[in-house]
């Protein structure tokens, strides 16, 4: 770690030790590093004494593969949120617009004289807050949180560990992307309670049986493109609206993580119908040799090098005719 980034870790420890009023936020449809994050500080500052409460702009509920990692009740309606926060911290969350109707909590908190902690992993965070941990090189903002919550001076205890694990586990792509620090950082995990066969179960390898029919629905529309992506091959699939109705918002996410595994193919690219219009999420994978981030920026999105995303409008060929522009244009990782 930097200096820099050892002062920021230590200055956010210090701030969250003397809260006793904490709202920690998650981005729009929270995955488990943002989740997992946002529960982990969470349940040590309830711990600790604090009043904490965990939310985030949507959906209304938390995933169901996500919900049972919440062993302190934290997660709380929009609706049920307090007018002001004392302590706001925003997790795995880049940018305001990334909030959803949360959002406006940041300038409200700022405009009182109140302290907004942003902890993110995303080289595009536009620190907008008062006190920032953000580090492009972790491969997790739970291995931030981990961070934080050791310079606190607190144990961590299994239901805590538990959540981190979650967020490595996931945003490293069950540790492929993973160094030895992560590693590291993940036995620590373990040793204070994580189980990592229940972890891989409960979020990563347990879908309904209607995950099936919709996958075969979706796949069946996937194309590759052998010369796209400036020659590295191009992989892409439409989630219509009919076929994410049958399942959960878990099982739509995770389509992106079958058709990125096609072999001949540098970049995948799965579009999910989120609205009229139609209006599509977008979920960018990369191989390894083109920045998808630089992609989706152009789109209005960002994420990482390896793994990003954005939103679109229009009709799915417009949509994908865009990127593959955009993906022509993107740098390379790495020497061709």
């Amino acid at each position: 770690m930097t200096a820099s980034l050892v002062q920021d870790i230590e200055a956010a420890a210090a701030l969250l030790a003397g809260a006793t009023d904490v709202t920690l936020l998650g981005h729009v449809r929270p995955d488990a590093d943002a989740l997992g994050s946002a529960l982990a500080l969470g349940h040590v500052l309830h711990r600790g004494g604090a009043r904490v409460r965990v939310a985030f702009g949507e959906p209304d509920e938390a995933p169901e593969t996500l919900a049972w990692l919440d062993v302190d009740g934290l997660i709380t309606p929009v609706d049920a949120l307090p007018p002001t926060d004392g302590v706001l911290v925003a997790l795995d969350t880049p940018t305001l617009a990334r909030l959803g109707r949360l959002a406006p909590r940041v300038a409200a908190v700022r405009d009182a004289g109140g302290s907004v902690l942003v902890v993110d992993h995303h080289a595009t965070n536009g620190r907008y807050g008062t006190h920032h941990v953000v580090d492009d090189t972790a491969e997790a903002t739970a291995i931030l949180v981990t961070r934080i919550i050791e310079a606190m001076g607190v144990e961590l205890d299994a239901p805590a560990a538990r959540c981190l694990y979650a967020g490595v586990v996931t945003d490293t792509s069950g540790f492929r992307r993973a160094s030895p620090e992560t590693h590291r950082i993940a036995a620590r995990l373990l040793e204070a309670g994580a189980d990592p066969g229940e972890v891989a179960r409960r979020i990563v390898d347990d879908h309904p049986f209607a995950w099936l029919p919709m996958l075969a629905t979706v796949l069946s529309e996937a194309r590759l493109e052998p010369e796209g992506a400036q020659g590295f091959g191009f992989v892409h699939t439409v989630v219509r609206a009919a076929a994410a109705a049958t399942v959960r918002l878990e099982e739509v996410e995770s389509v992106i993580d079958v058709v990125r595994a096609t072999r001949e193919a540098g970049v995948a690219a799965v579009l999910k119908e989120v609205g009229p219009g139609p209006v599509w999420t977008v979920s960018l994978r990369s191989a390894g040799d083109i920045d998808v981030s630089a992609a989706a920026a152009e789109f209005g999105g960002g994420g990482h090098r390896m793994a990003a995303g954005c939103t679109a409008e229009g009709p799915a060929e417009d949509v994908l005719e865009r990127l593959r522009e955009a993906l022509e244009r993107a740098p390379l990782l790495r020497a061709s």
